[in-house]
């Protein structure tokens, strides 16, 4: 079959585009990536922080009060639980994971064997969400790089320690309501407007313990 004849444009084209050595690379499709880091606490409570990344760039960060005494290690793999849910719940697929615990990361890869019999069932469900999730990367992140989620996991392991509610004042940038009011009750209604209620304890908790 012969060639179709090039317009005058495309000819000229074609010519002067012969001196150089060109190759056509079709562009890779863009692949939408999930992204997960995990972080646990346990200095004065048990804490777990998970900041979730959606592929639309979406932060969704969670702080979780393990209200059960529990090790450092059992800490990390809820938090890692976590943040597998939101993934398989989300159905975010490439996902990539970091987390700030190397023994959770590496019993996970295959690296570590799992000695301690309570991190067992921990261990087993994860890689089963992981296995439900197929496309899974998972990644030791060391803890100074981890700040937001390390930081979520400690506000949870204090917020353990206090009762079933409490009320945190956040302060912007003053230590002093803006608007000062000779009426006491304005002072008040406006104290009010920047405390915001941050932590309280259901009664039932929907979740299953893997450990009774």
């Amino acid at each position: 079959m012969a060639k179709p004849v090039l317009s005058d444009r495309l000819a000229r084209w074609y010519l002067q585009l012969q001196q150089f050595e060109i190759t056509y690379v079709p562009q890779k499709a863009l692949r939408l990536l999930g992204r997960c880091t995990f972080g646990a606490s346990h200095k004065e409570g048990a804490g777990a922080g998970v900041v979730f990344v959606t592929s639309e760039g979406k932060v969704l960060p969670y702080s979780l009060t393990l209200t059960q005494n529990c090790s450092n290690n059992v800490a990390e793999y809820q938090a890692l639980i976590l943040g597998l849910e939101i993934a398989v719940d989300a159905k975010q697929l490439p996902l990539k994971v970091y987390g700030d615990s190397q023994l959770v990361v590496n019993q996970l890869l295959g690296l570590y064997e799992v000695k301690k019999p309570e991190l067992l069932p921990y261990h087993n469900y994860a890689k089963r969400l992981m296995g439900w999730l197929g496309d899974v990367e998972l990644e030791h992140l060391p803890r100074k790089d981890n700040k937001q989620a390390d930081a979520l996991a400690k506000l949870a392991s204090t917020l353990s320690m206090i009762d079933k509610e409490a009320r945190i004042p956040i302060c912007k940038s003053w230590v002093i309501p803006p608007i000062f009011s000779d009426d006491e009750d304005d002072m008040l209604q406006e104290e009010e407007n920047h405390v915001t209620e941050v932590f309280e304890v259901e009664e039932e908790d929907w979740r299953q313990p893997l450990v009774d």
